[in-house]
C-alpha cells in the first residue's frame, strides 16, 4: 500500500515538474516579452510596456534612446534615427512614475552604453507623488537577480502570452519596433476633437499655494539628477512636453498657475547646472501647443507634432536660467493669450 501511494506521489510529482518543464521551455522559446531577445525571423507581438521594456532596454542596441509617458508613444524610433544619426529606440511607460522610468533606465544602463537619452518631462507626472504607483510593473523583469527568471519562465500570464505570441504570427499580427505601441492611428487628431474632449474646469475659489508642488517635484528631480550623476558621459535631452494651449486655461481656472510655475522654475534650476543636461522648454513653443489640430485633447500631441519636436531638439533651442532666472519671463508665454 505504501509502495503504491509512494509510485503515485512521486508520478505526480513527475507530471508536476514535466509540465512546469514545458511550460519554461515555450516561455524560454517564445519569449513574449522579449526578456532574453527580440525575434529576427519574425515580427514581436507588443502588448504591454511595462512588461516588455525591460526587455528592449536590454536587447535593442541604441545610441539615442528616447524614454517618457504616452505623450512620447507617437514618436517612431526612425524619426529619432534620421534626426540625430544614430541608431535609436524608443522605451515608454504610459502614465509612468519616475520610480518606474528608474527601474528602466537601470537595465538600460546595466546593460548598455547610451550615448544620449531623451526624457520627457511631462508637467503632470513630474509634480506628482509615487502615492498612484502600482504593482504593475513586474520588478522580476528589472532587477540584476538572474534567480528571478524563474518568475518569468514559470508564470501562467507568460506562458498565456507565449501562445497568443504564436497565434499572432499566423494572423500575421505582429509589430515592428519602430511602430509598435503607437496610438496615433486611433484617434482624430484636429482642434475639434480637443475641444470636444476637454472639460473645461470651473473657476476655482481660493488659488493653490505657490509652494504646494515643490516637495513632490523636488522628489522626482532627484531620480532624473541621479542619472546625470551615475553617468557622466552621457548626454541628457530634457524637454517638457508641449501640452496644448487648454492645459494653461486648466492649471489657469483651477487656480494652479503659481504652484506649476515654481515647480517648473525649480526643474529648471535643478537640472539645469549639469553639464550633461540640456533642458527644452517645449512646453512654451507656441509653434506647437497653440495648433489645437495637433492635438486630441488637452495633451497629447500627434506624431506630426512628434516629429517637430524632435527637430527643435537637434536644433538645440534650450532654457538658459542665467538668461530667464524665472520662467515667467520667457518671451511673453505666459500672456494673457495663452491662458484666455
Amino acid at each position: 500500500m505504501k509502495q503504491a501511494y509512494r509510485r503515485w506521489v512521486c508520478g505526480l510529482l513527475a507530471c508536476i515538474l514535466a509540465l512546469l518543464a514545458v511550460c519554461g521551455a515555450v516561455v524560454y522559446v517564445v519569449d513574449p516579452c522579449l526578456y532574453y531577445r527580440v525575434p529576427d525571423k519574425w515580427q514581436p507581438v507588443l502588448f504591454n510596456e511595462r512588461y516588455q521594456m525591460a526587455g528592449l532596454a536590454k536587447n535593442v542596441e541604441a545610441d539615442t534612446v528616447l524614454v517618457g509617458t504616452s505623450m512620447a508613444a507617437n514618436y517612431r524610433s526612425s524619426w529619432i534615427q534620421e534626426t540625430f544619426g544614430t541608431s535609436a529606440v524608443r522605451l515608454t511607460i504610459p502614465d509612468g512614475y519616475y520610480s518606474e522610468f528608474d527601474q528602466v533606465m537601470n537595465v538600460l544602463f546595466r546593460t548598455q552604453e547610451p550615448e544620449r537619452v531623451i526624457f520627457g518631462l511631462d508637467v503632470n507626472t513630474l509634480i506628482r507623488d509615487e502615492s498612484g504607483v502600482t504593482a504593475a510593473m513586474p520588478d522580476y523583469l528589472y532587477d540584476d537577480d538572474s534567480l528571478n527568471d524563474a518568475r518569468y519562465l514559470l508564470n501562467k500570464d507568460t506562458l498565456y502570452y507565449s501562445l497568443y505570441a504564436l497565434m499572432s504570427q499566423r494572423w500575421n499580427a505582429g509589430e515592428t519596433l519602430d511602430t509598435g505601441f503607437m496610438w496615433d492611428d486611433t484617434v482624430w487628431w484636429n482642434h475639434m476633437e480637443a475641444l470636444d474632449e476637454y472639460e473645461r474646469p470651473e473657476v476655482a475659489a481660493v488659488s493653490m499655494p505657490a509652494g504646494a508642488l515643490l516637495a513632490d517635484t523636488a522628489e522626482n528631480l532627484a531620480v532624473v539628477t541621479n542619472w546625470a550623476t551615475r553617468y557622466p558621459d552621457v548626454e541628457f535631452d530634457l524637454f517638457f512636453s508641449p501640452y496644448s494651449i487648454l492645459y494653461w486655461d486648466k492649471i489657469d481656472r483651477m487656480g494652479e498657475t503659481d504652484a506649476v510655475f515654481a515647480a517648473l522654475e525649480l526643474a529648471c534650476k535643478t537640472l539645469l547646472p549639469y553639464e550633461n543636461i540640456t533642458l527644452h522648454g517645449l512646453l512654451f513653443d507656441r509653434d506647437i501647443i497653440e495648433q489645437l489640430d495637433y492635438y486630441c485633447d488637452y495633451v497629447h500631441h500627434s506624431a506630426e507634432a512628434g516629429e517637430l519636436v524632435l527637430a527643435k531638439l537637434s536644433s538645440g533651442w534650450r532654457i538658459e536660467i542665467k538668461k530667464y532666472p524665472k520662467l515667467t519671463e520667457i518671451g511673453s508665454q505666459r500672456s494673457e493669450t495663452m491662458v484666455d
